[in-house]
């Protein structure tokens, strides 16, 4: 019996998890094909045939050629620097048009596969809707803080003024650069200082929540049907209370297991379903009067410090839904 074929979207600096999912796709009998998106079009040809009422899709490396359009399943991880290769080979004015040329190849590639996918590129699109995520949790029962998304100072205003105190945060991920450092826009709470300056959100939308009062933070990563739940004191550390990824690296040991409510469980199950989603990473807070709180869901959110908790559970969930092995959201 032919083994069956996974394609890896992902990059050459692409930590871990990806080798872990490999490995448990090669011992379960698959063919996991690693495709480093950073490498192509320079190091890749990809190619799509149709000739003879019949699709070829081939994609080779130096040393190989693989077939993807039998491949039995689509595992995108991640599309980092996509094209960087390109930088060094043309001039200013052709490069952008050819990185553009080159994303809609690839994700045009995987959009036309006839085979299960985790998830598909428009299906990452359409998560990127924050504000669908918190209609969605909302509507299937979760608790969700006060929100306003907007670009008006007075509506923003008057928001502060009836939940106060309030955060603020970016829709997507955000960092602005001076010279050639970067700096992370992370989640800030609103301070009434910052209330004479609100004129510039004119021009740039941000979403408000109501600050919430943190016994835990938790990060639920679902893969298909199966949950993988681990929570963090946050508040134990000055820097990480408002947004625990301040102190990410120097925190990451301080995750345990947590046991979510059934309630909960199912509630997130439910989402997921709506969201059409195999994977998905979701921040939600335990309040001190153990309330759970949903924040967002990342379909293609990190998880490797949390597998080593698990024994590699969840790569090894990853791989049984990407052959099959394990119930899917078709």
């Amino acid at each position: 019996m032919d083994r069956k074929k996974v394609l890896i979207i992902t990059h050459t600096q692409d930590n871990t998890s990806v080798e872990k999912v490999i490995d448990f796709i090669n011992k379960s009998g698959g063919e996991a094909i690693r495709f480093n998106v950073d490498r192509y079009p320079v190091d890749y040809d990809l190619t799509t045939l149709f000739a003879d009422n019949k699709w070829q899709v081939l994609l080779s490396d130096k040393t190989n050629t693989y077939g993807l359009h039998d491949v039995a399943a689509v595992w995108y991880r991640r599309s980092f620097n996509l094209g960087s290769g390109l930088k060094e080979i043309l001039s200013t004015e052709y490069l952008g048009p050819t990185i553009r040329e080159v994303q809609h190849t690839l994700f045009g590639m995987m959009e036309g596969l006839p085979c299960f996918q985790m998830e598909k590129y428009s299906v990452y699109r359409r998560m990127e809707s924050k504000e669908g995520q918190l209609k969605t949790a909302a509507k299937q029962g979760v608790k969700i803080p006060a929100t306003c998304i907007s670009n008006s100072p007075a509506r923003v205003k008057s928001f502060f003024e009836q939940h106060k105190p309030v955060v603020a945060k970016m829709q997507s991920s955000f960092a602005v650069y001076k010279g050639e450092e970067e700096h992370v826009v992370f989640t800030n709470e609103i301070t009434d200082e910052h209330l004479q300056e609100l004129s510039s959100l004119q021009y740039c939308p941000m979403t408000f929540q109501q600050k919430l009062n943190k016994k835990l933070e938790l990060r639920v990563t679902i893969v298909g049907d199966k949950i993988f739940a681990f929570s963090i004191d946050s508040q134990r550390v000055a820097n990480a209370q408002i947004d625990w990824r301040k102190e990410g690296a120097s925190m990451v040991n301080e995750w345990k297991p947590f046991d979510l409510p059934k309630s909960i469980e199912k509630k997130l199950l439910a989402c997921m379903d709506e969201f059409k989603l195999n994977y998905g990473a979701i921040d939600l807070i335990l309040t001190p009067d153990d309330e759970y709180y949903f924040l967002e869901v990342n379909a293609a959110g990190e998880y490797f410090w949390l597998d080593e908790l698990c024994n590699y559970e969840i790569s090894k969930q990853i791989a049984a839904v990407l052959l099959g092995n394990a119930n899917r959201r078709e």
